[in-house]
């Protein structure tokens, strides 16, 4: 969707958006559909008349007229989204005359937009930072996990099961599948809980008597049987272990590789902590406001992604809700503060961008998308042709041309140790007396994290 934004006195704006021509047919063909519900036409069942059957019987302005109304509102918003605006209002929209058979449409939007902030100075915010420390027993507890990986199962003898055993079982019973020879680490999961708790105790050549659930309204019983028990038996934690479980040579390399693994990823973690910090100073430094109908339509946004994030995995919302134990109120009210937070976010940036005049030029997109056609083994060119079709190429210039604000905030800020920052917040200034708010900065492992 093609885009040319012209700005206004008072926080107004004028785009001009051109519709492609796919997009004109799928709304023409849509809007004809729709229509085809309400008519009766002869030789045809109830909507199910070719488009241009039904353009011959109610007019092409009929059906685009139809066309109009029902997308027209989700083109404005798109384009708006394109061209990172962010309306505050309906638009006043004027549109040209019906387009001819495979052209595109255009219309133009005049519409009140959120007021640019005045940004403050970034270089002198000070935010708290963290400095990565691995403790010497969460190294202690990977080598566990690399002992575990190496570990060999020898039979028990002279005692039940218990957790952290594998077992050699048979299940059966009427209404289930027979699961004979089944091989299981108890306590980890993989069988249901009426089994796993049976298991504990038992021995091997012992046979008992389950209920378990068939469904949600029946249950029934099987008989488990267990034929084998074994535990693991882990390897002394030396240079053969590390030979055996690695490419290092010594129990000294593969516990320096463990440690500096671990102080990469939390290095990570707490630069991505840091650059929420940062922004979120900003935002309070500059005191920038939102308006309710904008945080509404994200938290709208936010809620689709989740309940289309949980049916992609097979869970339902409901179930999410009874899952978690929260009321989609409660869920509702979250997002609402995640869309409030991240709409700050993006307008405070959008002002140092257009402070710094940051611009994102083709040549970095295409470098961007041949990255990450290179990550999923596909082609770049076919990737851009995707990307400008779906109109989402312009996102991407909007979302880096924010990440390159960014970069220059955190660069810019000073970075302070939490525990000064801790120290600074406990000291007694003639502000705290009056009760005057001051800029609050969030940091990592405080309670609002």
């Amino acid at each position: 969707m093609k885009t040319k934004l012209e700005e206004l006195p008072e926080s107004r704006v004028r785009l001009e958006v051109e519709v492609p021509e796919a997009d004109v047919r799928h709304a023409f063909e849509h809007a004809a559909s729709d229509l085809a519900d309400s008519l009766r036409i002869p030789g045809f069942r109830k909507g199910k008349a070719p488009t241009q059957i039904v353009a011959a019987r109610v007019g092409r302005e009929a059906v685009w007229q139809e066309a109009l109304r029902s997308h027209l509102d989700g083109w404005f918003w798109n384009a708006a989204e394109t061209s990172g605006i962010r309306p505050v209002a309906n638009p006043e929209v004027e549109v040209q005359d019906l387009p001819a058979e495979g052209d595109s449409f255009r219309f133009t939007a005049t519409v009140a937009v959120l007021p640019k902030p005045e940004v403050a100075d970034w270089t002198k915010l000070e935010v708290p930072a963290v400095e990565p420390e691995i403790p010497g027993d969460l190294v202690d507890l990977e080598l566990e996990r690399v002992r575990e990986t190496a570990a060999d199962l020898a039979p028990v003898d002279g005692r039940p099961v218990q957790p952290g055993d594998t077992v050699v079982l048979d299940i059966e019973g009427d209404g289930v599948p027979a699961q004979l020879d089944y091989v299981a680490e108890v306590g980890v999961g993989r069988l249901i809980d009426e089994i796993e708790a049976a298991l504990v105790g038992m021995a091997a050549g012992e046979t008992r008597t389950v209920e378990i659930p068939f469904d949600e309204n029946r249950t029934g019983s099987v008989q488990v049987a267990v034929k084998e028990v074994k535990e693991k038996v882990l390897p002394p934690l030396d240079d053969e272990l590390a030979r055996a479980a690695s490419e290092f040579e010594t129990l000294a390399e593969l516990r320096d590789d463990i440690e500096a693994r671990l102080h990469e990823q939390l290095a990570g973690e707490l630069d991505i902590q840091f650059r929420e910090a940062a922004v979120d100073g900003l935002v309070a430094a500059s005191n920038v406001e939102t308006v309710e109908s904008l945080v509404e339509r994200r938290t709208a946004e936010l809620w689709v992604a989740l309940v289309r994030s949980l049916a992609q995995r097979g869970i339902s919302a409901e179930t999410y809700l009874t899952m978690t134990g929260q009321s989609q109120q409660e869920v509702i009210a979250r997002l609402q503060d995640e869309a409030d937070r991240s709409l700050k976010r993006e307008l405070v940036l959008d002002a140092v961008a257009e402070k710094l005049a940051i611009e994102v030029g083709d040549e970095e997109i295409e470098e961007l998308v041949r990255d990450e056609a290179e990550h999923v083994g596909e082609n770049p060119d076919e990737i851009s042709q995707r990307l400008r079709q779906s109109g989402n190429l312009e996102k991407i210039r909007a979302d880096l041309r924010l990440r390159k604000a960014l970069d220059h905030v955190v660069a810019g800020v000073q970075r302070i140790p939490v525990e000064l920052a801790k120290a600074r917040e406990k000291l007694w200034t003639p502000e705290k007396e009056k009760g005057t708010p001051g800029v609050k900065i969030w940091t990592p492992g405080s309670k609002e994290a």
